[in-house]
């Protein structure tokens, strides 16, 4: 009798995993569900445990997913760490990966293991920040999960990206007894996330072994913190120990390309464009789209339109590049027609954001075009409901003032939402430099201050505005406060490529190697005029 019984589940089981080889869509899988249902294997985890699991995974429904866990009345193991783990794979569903990990543990039966951990570690930043991670470690001290590698590797990881937290990360990290080059990897995202970068760069040189998403951490990590000469570095240096299992993916070249973008070093791009070709990559969006943001800022445009064209499944993102690349040379027409070109798109899921409209007002204000800019910042507001943004807003004040139209200008800083910022202040100032209205640039300058008093920068500017009308008793005072402060004023900087290095300069700066050649042929140049 037993051995018919076993027989008839394996048959049973044999039917429901070819069933859901075939299904497609919901409907399918319900009347799966119902066929379970009168066979009375409803609470049955092993096909609970299935049809939660294609639901989260060929479905992506995880309200469904949901519905079927929440009516079993004894849920497994396997069965809380498929719905968690789903949960915690989408950020937005955070929340629900943490709370359905709590009721576990109020529940007392199930108890979690070393596979649900690592995911609700993985969602605990999102919803409670370090607060979370701890009391998760809390239960896993308790539960004597702590020496598994892989929760080790997850409470590093955790902790790290809570960015306060990251001196305990470091503390667990160099405890751990069996250190991989996963609990490395995150280690090194960790410090490059709170712009660390000397202890990701120096924890990266001391890895044993390295793999693709360790460069990966490390170059991402420059680029995200604007060392972009870093970046390139690490980049080369990976192009040097490449190997069956070290090769570029797309989260290198993206990383690269915008690194490369700029510092303006164009024909690391080709070369890297050449690469893509190569190997079958051109036809992958992300790095179709950083191919051509890194054309744009290089200002080959040609070869950016070239890319772009190119590209058959244009996403927002290629149109955002690609307008944004014109508006960055100046190119307000040819801006504005791939925006129209855009709207006039058959694919109906593609819808101007945020970003589409401030390369937009970028390009109006290169173009002078200030009744078209307003007209696209009515249009983002009023029709496609988009909340300005302190960029919009700067965009915005920015055409006004290079147009000589403060009055405007002032009234929509008066209306702003959101409290104006250096951009925004900056932006008027400019404007006021250009039409020569020192009561403006007076107010602008003060603004500033008020935001950043400890930019000498602007303390000068003051003092220079003050000259000009004539107030020397304001600037001596001016100049006073800055020498009482002990203001800075940000250095000037520049860079340029020759022979595929990259020299960067800064205002007043002689550490260059070469710094008496250069001044001689500077003087040398200035003695010809």
């Amino acid at each position: 009798m037993v051995a018919v019984t076993n027989q008839l589940n394996q048959t049973l089981n044999q039917q429901v995993l070819a069933i859901l080889e075939r299904c497609n869509h919901i409907n399918h899988l319900k009347q799966l569900q119902s066929f379970l249902t009168t066979l009375g294997q409803s609470q049955t985890n092993f096909y609970a445990f299935k049809l939660v699991r294609f639901c989260t995974l060929k479905l992506s429904n995880l309200t469904y997913a949901r519905f079927i866990f929440d009516h079993l009345t004894t849920p497994n193991t396997y069965l809380y760490t498929a719905m968690i783990t789903a949960y915690a794979s989408q950020p937005v569903h955070a929340s629900s990966a943490f709370s359905l990990y709590r009721d576990m543990v109020r529940r007392g039966q199930p108890q979690p293991n070393q596979f649900i951990y690592p995911h609700v570690l993985k969602s605990c930043p999102d919803v409670l920040e370090s607060r979370g991670t701890k009391m998760v470690h809390t239960q896993i001290f308790k539960s004597g999960f702590e020496q598994y590698p892989v929760v080790e590797t997850a409470l590093v990881n955790s902790y790290s990206r809570s960015g306060n937290d990251i001196g305990i990360a470091r503390k667990l990290f160099d405890e751990m007894s069996d250190r991989n080059v996963v609990s490395w990897t995150a280690m090194i995202s960790g410090y490059t996330r709170v712009g660390d970068i000397k202890n990701a760069a120096s924890l990266f040189e001391s890895m044993p072994d390295r793999d693709v998403p360790a460069w990966n951490s490390v170059i991402a990590g420059c680029t995200q913190n604007g060392l972009f000469s870093d970046a390139i570095s690490f980049f080369r240096r990976m192009g040097m120990e490449v190997s069956d299992n070290i090769r570029p993916n797309q989260v290198t070249l993206v990383c690269a390309l915008s690194a490369i973008g700029h510092t303006g070093m164009l024909q690391l791009g080709k070369v890297i464009h050449g690469y893509v070709y190569r190997n079958g990559l051109d036809l992958d969006s992300f790095i179709s789209n950083a191919l051509i943001d890194m054309y744009g800022k290089c200002g080959s445009l040609k070869e950016a339109r070239r890319v772009f064209d190119r590209n058959s499944k244009k996403r927002l993102t290629s149109w955002n590049s690609m307008i944004n690349s014109f508006a960055l040379h100046g190119q307000s027409e040819n801006s504005i027609c791939v925006f129209e070109e855009m709207m006039r798109c058959q694919d109906h899921n593609i819808r101007p954001d945020g970003v589409t409209f401030i390369s937009l007002l970028n390009a109006c204000t290169h173009g002078g075009l200030v009744e078209q800019g307003r007209a696209y910042f009515k249009l983002m507001t009023k029709t496609y409901r988009i909340e300005p943004q302190i960029e919009h807003y700067g965009c915005l004040v920015d055409l006004l003032g290079r147009a000589g139209r403060f009055e405007e200008a002032l009234e929509v800083v008066k209306g702003m939402k959101i409290d104006p910022d250096e951009v925004v202040w900056g932006s008027l100032l400019n404007g006021c430099k250009i039409y020569g209205r020192t009561d403006f640039a007076e107010f602008a300058v003060k603004k500033l201050i008020e935001i950043d008093p400890n930019n000498g920068g602007y303390g000068i500017m003051l003092a220079n505005i003050y000259g000009e009308l004539g107030k020397w008793d304001e600037v001596r005072k001016v100049r006073k406060m800055l020498k009482d402060r002990n203001a800075y004023k940000t250095p000037g900087c520049s860079w340029i490529e020759v022979d595929k290095q990259v020299h960067q300069f800064h205002s007043l700066d002689k550490t260059h190697p070469r710094t008496e050649e250069i001044y001689d042929a500077l003087e040398s140049v200035v003695a010809l005029h």
